[in-house]
């Protein structure tokens, strides 16, 4: 059995002209008719179809918005293209409502519920106010999410058959056009409607109203027009006000990182490099876009890793001017991996979340503090001891064999008093291992070292040395973990 998921922007027209509708009084016209109106306007006594004139009177304060359908058409692409990482089918259908044929991703995100939390929370992060349904078919559950229904959810055919059935008649639009027919019948529900003699009910409407009725039971073939994903991504966000502090973006970037990863799941592919540019004024104040590169070490697609790395890379970040708008570009991607088939995963994680850490440490700390051994080719511990950033590929040297070494090593020797003919480091220290020699550097100053490793009676262990020829006593190199 298939399971579909609704959605319906329930105020796509505020979300995109006023974010700030849910505590401001705020009325969309169109035609001098309110088309959408914010809760504060409601409790004003605004209602949807009232003039002007009346929103004018009822409620001073009210903000008045002109109704612009290509914002709202640019919503619904902006939804539909952040909800294509949960299925690769979506289709859009009337009154701003997407339908998410999610049957063959149950598995992979945990189950129906775990799923319509994910959806959930996509939409609350992008900004965007929805009701959602879920049910097995999707006529229902268009109907589920696109009318006011107290009970949303239904997983089995029974019970959306009894969801249904309590649904008042003129909710399903083919039947609309005959609601004064029906209603002088009594007929008041959609389960009264669909109890009529169908012969009589097919006379009287057509076919339009059967075929309704029997796609949203479940008794009839549903066919649609599936979303097809862009084969390039550009995001672009226009701001509603300036924005002087980097970190008050992270709404707007995340809106364009919910898009850019379910532009990302329909086509199969991970992102290796994402460009965001940051654009200020324009005109005789320009100044140019402000850059930032996101280089990841392993390919992803998850929105929550790229969002964790931004963030901690807006944090750090002064903006030289305030930002009116968002740009985001997919630089490099490929192919995307297959999933691991190990039987028994690592319980360590896997190397891809090993690279996220990384990634996560260097957005923070900096490319200079995070940094991995890269080995030369010398004998002289100093020199052989080199440090890379770890997006740096290393250099491959050889290692001395069954050579010890300590995890620690100093920056610059310390000179170690003797106590007891013993070399001293807060407590008396005794030789446990040594000497090894080491003879090297004869061209850059000779090294001429015994080293030995000594042990404290709490049994910390030290790489000591002492030089070979001269009477310069003990030397501290290393510490031993």
């Amino acid at each position: 059995m298939r399971l579909w998921i609704g959605v319906h922007l329930s105020h796509a027209s505020l979300d995109t002209q006023c974010p700030t509708w849910r505590t401001e009084p705020v009325v969309v016209l169109e035609h001098d008719k309110a088309k959408a109106v914010s809760p504060c306007a409601e409790a004003a006594g605004v209602k949807l179809g009232m003039r002007r004139s009346g929103v004018g009177a009822l409620c001073p304060a009210a903000v008045l918005l002109p109704y612009d359908r290509h914002n709202e058409k640019r919503a619904m692409d902006e939804v539909s293209l952040a909800l294509l990482q949960y299925t690769p089918e979506v289709a859009l259908s009337d009154d701003n409502t997407l339908l998410l044929d999610v049957s063959a991703s149950l598995s992979l995100f945990g189950g129906v519920r775990r799923l319509f939390r994910r959806v959930q929370a996509t939409l609350e992060g992008i900004g965007f106010a929805a009701r959602i349904s879920v049910a097995p078919t999707a006529g229902g559950a268009w109907l589920l999410a696109a009318r006011p229904c107290r009970l949303r959810r239904a997983l089995r055919l029974s019970t959306l058959a009894r969801r249904l059935d309590a649904l008042p008649c003129c909710y399903l639009p083919a039947a609309r056009p005959y609601c004064d027919w029906l209603d002088g019948i009594g007929c008041a529900t959609v389960g009264s409607l669909r109890a009529l003699p169908r012969a009589g009910l097919q006379r009287r409407t057509g076919k339009s109203v059967l075929h309704a009725l029997d796609a949203a039971y479940g008794q009839a073939p549903e066919v649609f027009d599936w979303i097809v994903a862009p084969p390039e991504f550009s995001g672009r966000i226009e701001l509603m006000e300036r924005i002087e502090y980097a970190e008050a973006l992270i709404f707007a970037v995340r809106r364009l990182i919910e898009q850019l990863c379910g532009w990302l799941a329909a086509r199969s592919l991970a992102v290796v490099r994402v460009v965001f540019e940051l654009g200020h004024e324009r005109g005789r104040h320009a100044r140019p876009a402000t850059g930032i590169a996101l280089a990841l070490g392993t390919p992803t697609w998850h929105a929550d890793h790229l969002l964790r790395l931004l963030a901690e890379h807006l944090h750090h970040l002064v903006l030289p001017a305030p930002v009116i708008e968002v740009r985001l570009h997919a630089a490099d991607t490929e192919a995307r991996r297959a999933a691991p088939a190990d039987l028994f995963p690592d319980p360590g994680g896997s190397p891809e979340d090993e690279q996220r850490l990384i990634e996560v440490l260097m957005a923070r700390l900096g490319r200079e503090n995070v940094r991995r051994p890269s080995p030369v080719a010398d004998h002289r511990p100093e020199i052989a001891n080199r440090w890379v950033p770890v997006d740096e590929k290393p250099k491959m040297a050889s290692c001395i064999q069954a050579a010890e070494r300590p995890f620690w090593l100093l920056d610059e020797p310390v000179a170690l008093p003797v106590k007891g003919h013993r070399p001293f480091y807060g407590v008396a220290l005794h030789v446990v291992r040594g000497p090894e020699r080491i003879e090297d550097g004869w061209w850059a100053g000779l090294a001429l070292r015994d080293y030995y490793i000594a042990q404290s009676e709490s049994g910390a262990r030290y790489w000591l040395y002492q030089e070979r020829g001269k009477d310069t006593g003990w030397f501290l190199h290393g510490l031993f973990a």
